[in-house]
């Protein structure tokens, strides 16, 4: 991909800031401040693969230092370069300031295609990669906490702990110093499902405001709404799989390869055992194959939600999209010319730097939980459980009904550590969907919810600089 391209993707993120700012109350130096990252650390360092020394070029970017620490995924991909691990540092300081998730910004890459590496020399990289964010204090609970991106995942996690912990022995926080871990290497459960989940969450939350569906002309509630979901990745499945169980009509699922379509609702977790079974979602029993899989994303429904690619609707289709509600699953689905023919159609864009924050925000948990050195729902769920079996039998000695097994089950339930992560995220969700909603109610020249977002992020990152009375 041409370099100018990646800078432009910077450029566009500026673009949106300074859109924003003009809305602010901040003078510009503070403004050019929330905007520069404060620090970027580029990395190049060998690495033995096979009979050969190969010299890997990365990179670790720290946007903004106004809380502490940073946190950011790291991605492998051979489009990594400075200016895209800048956009995306960048984002990650919104986006966490969105849904008050108490971390600065930052990203990681290294310039490389993991299919083209053998588990062992992926070690070999990630290992490598963590010494040398360690030498410049660039890792650790309480300064950077890098997660799984595209590329990565809980094992890359895992041998970045253990690199960490072996140069930091005895660090009684040491877990801390990095999330997306898998659950036995103290992560959190719910992660894998976060983003999907929150994405849900947002969208269920808006779909129940009748202000905003009266502008729509759509009733209120998620049941019976037609959803297309582009891509069955992680988020994208998680995504389509909540909305289906809430009565939604997932009415159309889009893949790299094709598009099947079946107007009376598709069930994801059967698409998903024919993907595995067949190599792709085309040829779904009961379903129909879309002629292009890009025509899935032009099709009448009330709620899109491109969950793979970025820039995927652009100023060529987004006259043909029907959809009301987009929902940004992925980071930048929308450019920047499709997002101004939309909101001129009226059509509702929920923006990727608040409605895919369900990552960070449990990310948050797992680190939170690290240096509590305690699984959630521990201290509590046995007590939780024996107090509300005392009250459900004191109630049936009065009132002299019992409940059925099921409700008794259900009410007695004592909250574990995934019921509290579904709930915390639940709440981060509508919280951050209403802060948003009331900055486009207070000033009523913002007329689309990226704009409302960013106003949002940069009002609250210029009030922490401001407390730490770094400005005289």
């Amino acid at each position: 991909m041409p370099q100018d391209q990646h800078y432009s993707f910077f450029q566009s993120v500026e673009r949106s800031f300074d859109k924003a700012a003009a809305f602010t109350k901040w003078d510009k130096g503070i403004l050019e401040q929330i905007k520069a990252c404060n620090a970027v650390y580029q990395i190049k360092f060998p690495v033995r693969i096979g009979e050969s020394v190969q010299v890997i070029e990365a990179y670790r970017v720290q946007h903004s230092h106004h809380k502490l620490p940073c946190k950011g995924g790291i991605r492998f991909s051979e489009e990594v370069n400075q200016d895209e691990v800048m956009a995306l540092a960048s984002l990650m300081t919104y986006k966490c300031a969105i849904v008050n998730v108490p971390f600065g910004g930052a990203k990681g890459g290294i310039k490389i295609n993991p299919r083209n590496y053998t588990p062992f020399q992926l070690e070999a990289i990630t290992r490598r990669y963590t010494a040398e964010l360690v030498k410049k204090n660039f890792i650790g609970p309480g300064t950077d906490v890098p997660a799984p991106d595209y590329g990565t995942g809980e094992r890359e996690m895992s041998w970045i702990l253990d690199t960490y912990m072996s140069l930091r022995p005895g660090e009684i926080d040491g877990y801390g110093c990095v999330t997306g871990k898998p659950v036995s290497q103290g992560g959190v459960r719910g992660r894998t499902e976060a983003t999907g989940l929150g994405v849900f969450y947002g969208l269920r939350e808006l779909c129940n405001i009748k202000e905003d569906m009266d502008k729509l002309g759509l009733p209120t509630g998620i049941e019976g709404k037609r959803v297309v979901v582009q891509g069955m990745g992680n988020v994208g499945y998680h995504a389509a799989k909540y909305f289906h169980e809430a009565g939604a009509k997932v009415i159309c699922l889009i893949e790299w390869d094709g598009a099947i379509f079946n107007e009376n609702g598709l069930n994801p977790d059967d698409v998903l055992q024919h993907k595995k079974a067949t190599g792709s979602i085309n040829n779904f029993p009961g379903a129909t194959n879309l002629n292009k899989n890009t025509d899935g994303l032009e099709l009448d429904c009330e709620i899109l939600i491109p969950a793979a690619l970025e820039n995927v609707i652009d100023k060529h289709n987004a006259p043909n999209v029907k959809a009301r509600i987009i929902g940004e699953a992925a980071n930048g689905p929308l450019t920047p010319e499709a997002d101004e023919i939309l909101n001129k159609k009226g059509v509702i864009v929920v923006p990727d730097m608040f409605l895919n924050a369900g990552g960070v925000t449990v990310s948050y948990f797992e680190w939170l939980k690290n240096l509590s050195h305690v699984r959630y729902g521990r201290l509590g769920k046995r007590f939780d459980e024996n107090m509300n079996m005392h009250i459900l039998q004191t109630i049936e000695d009065l009132t002299g009904k019992k409940v059925s097994d099921k409700e008794r089950k259900f009410i007695a339930h004592g909250a574990d550590e995934v019921d509290l992560v579904y709930s915390g995220l639940e709440e981060t969700m509508h919280a951050a969907l209403h802060e948003v909603r009331d900055v486009m109610i207070s000033n009523p020249q913002i007329h689309d919810m990226r704009t409302a977002a960013y106003v949002c992020a940069i009002n609250k990152v210029g009030a922490a600089y401001e407390q730490l009375g770094i400005f005289p």
